[in-house]
């Protein structure tokens, strides 16, 4: 990857004050680890590669806090000049009127309005504020989840609402050129699953349907799962004890009818799984809108794992 182009944009005191909000807009970082024991879950950024490259292109680290903006509709009013970075879906942002690109850093100026519009492809923008959001964590992290009331600017897990201020915590950034595309999944998406926890229970018919036959994205998708809908699964299980659920669980309930378990997904759960989505594939079905084709492709962990590591040396 070619060395970037770097700049220095001060941020100050600046804030972006909320002037409108569209269906969803949270605080996310990578999420928050070490508690699910406890019950709590573990949230953070659907398109955790998204927040990564807006973190990216200001110089920060990966993980740091940025907002979610699903589906657009947040307006932003800068009080002061401040650097800042998009990354992810395109939601048509504006900059007073001016289109901006999807991914991208660039500059506001006391006064300018940040517009996000409706999606033209994917679901999900990030934005980065030079050093993350500054805001006080709870149990490690400031990722919103709105179902426990963790997290977010008043620690409470709500949404952004009108007349919020949201501050940087860095007074400086390093503001850098986008060194490739973001591919956003159009009408078909290809997930990698690594295989396991009970799919030797699943009869052959349904192993050869699950891998070899298109899936839609329900309509009935959210932070915490998303259903598929296609040929019914069947296992041959009666009952199961309730075990820890991972990220990207593809868990099969009595309708045969999957369903992938996202970041504030419950902790425990006691239906039979084909396996789990690898890191790379949680991130790409959190751009999936609703009627997406999908399809599983089975991987072994190994894969799963180098995928990963590839992505985060891309921001060394």
């Amino acid at each position: 990857m070619a060395t970037p182009e770097i700049s220095r944009a001060a941020s100050g005191n600046a804030a972006l004050v909320v002037e409108g909000t569209g269906p969803l807009a949270l605080v996310e970082d990578a999420g928050r680890f070490g508690a699910r024991h406890l019950g709590v879950t573990q949230g953070g950024a659907l398109d955790w590669i998204a927040l990564g490259w807006a973190n990216w292109l200001l110089g920060n680290a990966p993980d740091a806090a940025g907002i979610e903006i699903a589906m657009g509709g947040l307006t932003l009013k800068a009080t002061g000049r401040m650097a800042v970075a998009i990354a992810g879906a395109d939601l048509g942002a504006t900059r007073d009127g001016e289109t901006l690109p999807a991914n991208g850093s660039f500059v506001l100026e006391p006064g300018q309005v940040l517009a996000f519009d409706q999606p033209r492809a994917g679901l999900r923008a990030y934005l980065a504020l030079p050093g993350g959001i500054d805001a006080e964590p709870f149990m490690g992290s400031l990722s919103t989840v709105a179902r426990e009331q963790l997290g977010g600017l008043d620690g409470r897990g709500s949404a952004l609402r009108v007349g919020d201020r949201l501050t940087a915590a860095s007074v400086a950034a390093e503001t850098r050129e986008m060194p490739c595309a973001m591919a956003m999944p159009q009408d078909e998406a290809t997930l990698e699953l690594v295989t396991g926890a009970q799919i030797a229970h699943f009869d052959g018919a349904s192993l050869y349907a699950a891998f070899n036959q298109a899936w839609q994205v329900d309509s009935r998708a959210d932070r915490m799962g998303v259903r598929l809908t296609g040929p019914a699964l069947h296992c041959r299980l009666e009952g199961m004890i309730s075990e820890g659920i991972p990220l990207g669980a593809v868990q099969v309930p009595p309708d045969g009818q999957p369903i992938i378990l996202l970041n504030d997904r419950q902790t425990i759960g006691g239906y039979p799984r084909l396996g789990a989505l690898s890191p790379i594939a949680c991130a790409r079905l959190g751009q999936c809108a609703p009627g997406t084709s999908i399809r599983l492709s089975p991987v072994s962990p190994h894969q799963a794992r180098r995928a990963y590591l590839r992505q985060l040396a891309l921001w060394r």
